[in-house]
């Protein structure tokens, strides 16, 4: 579900920010530069989300810990393992809109309005 959140976002930026990648690529930006930028964003943007929920799942174990008499325990390993899942589903689902802004034309990029 994460995934889709990540690609939907990332097909309305590339929306949004068409004049701005029309303009990248007739100054000189090659296709690659373009495919990297997007996709450099969609993973921060997973790994920042990832990065928060791990924060709001620790706030919940050390809650259940001082509230129940439940042992309580966090994992460095779950913790990295959890933010590096979150980051790859932000690679993987935001490859499709980095690929299909790095393919925009900028004559019709610049064009659009």
């Amino acid at each position: 579900v994460g995934g889709i959140g990540i690609m939907n976002i990332m097909l309305v930026s590339v929306t949004e920010r068409t004049q701005e990648i029309g303009l990248r690529k007739a100054i000189g930006a090659s296709p690659s530069d373009i495919l990297m930028q997007f996709t450099i964003e969609a993973v921060l943007l997973s790994v920042m989300g990832g990065m928060v929920g791990t924060g709001i799942g620790m706030a919940g174990v050390a809650a259940v810990g001082a509230l129940t008499e439940f042992e309580a325990g966090l994992s460095p390993t779950a913790i990295v393992l959890a933010t590096g899942v979150s980051g790859g589903i932000g690679l993987i689902f935001g490859v499709l809109p980095a690929r299909r802004a790095a393919q925009l034309d900028p004559i019709v990029a610049l064009r659009t309005a």
